[in-house]
């Protein structure tokens, strides 16, 4: 078995109209919103293998502040550049290209992407808001089987759900 998690960045500041998209932080609603998901995935004890993030400051700081919630250390997420403003299938060639090992993925990105991969996998997640996980279990020993395989499991859960 697979699992994939694919995390939207946090709410983003425009505070700045000169900042470079990359370069965007978190706002305050962001901030709090990762928080409160990063405390609803730790509960369940969640535990990534490995935990991939776009280089964009909004995506990593998302998954800075869930791997601390979920008590990973910092040092574990790597930055993939192919994951900024990726499309679905560049976010599953990501995915793809892991081989057998790891056994737990979480991936931190952006939309369109991200809702049309969750998509994909899942018709009944049309959109992913700001800070959105899908988790997607899959009956495949090598990433490479995802494809268009549809998961055994999937959980969906956003900050505003009740």
């Amino acid at each position: 078995m697979k699992t994939l998690y694919l995390v939207r960045h946090a709410k983003s500041s425009w505070a700045t109209a000169a900042q470079a998209d990359r370069d965007r932080p978190l706002n305050e609603r962001g901030l709090h919103d990762v928080a409160l998901m990063g405390q609803r995935l730790a509960e369940r004890g969640v535990e990534p293998d490995v935990m991939l993030s776009s280089p964009a400051t909004r995506a990593h700081t998302t998954a800075q502040h869930i791997a601390k919630a979920l008590g990973v250390k910092g040092k574990h997420i790597v930055e993939v550049e192919r994951l900024y403003d990726a499309t679905a299938d560049q976010i599953l060639g990501v995915v793809q290209a892991l081989g057998q090992e790891p056994k737990r993925v979480m991936v931190f990105g952006h939309n369109p992407g991200m809702s049309e991969l969750s998509q994909r996998f899942a018709s009944e997640i049309t959109h992913m808001p700001t800070c959105a996980v899908a988790e997607f279990r899959f009956d495949v020993t090598s990433w490479a089987g995802l494809g268009d395989r549809k998961p055994v499991q999937v959980a969906f859960d956003f900050p505003r759900k009740v």
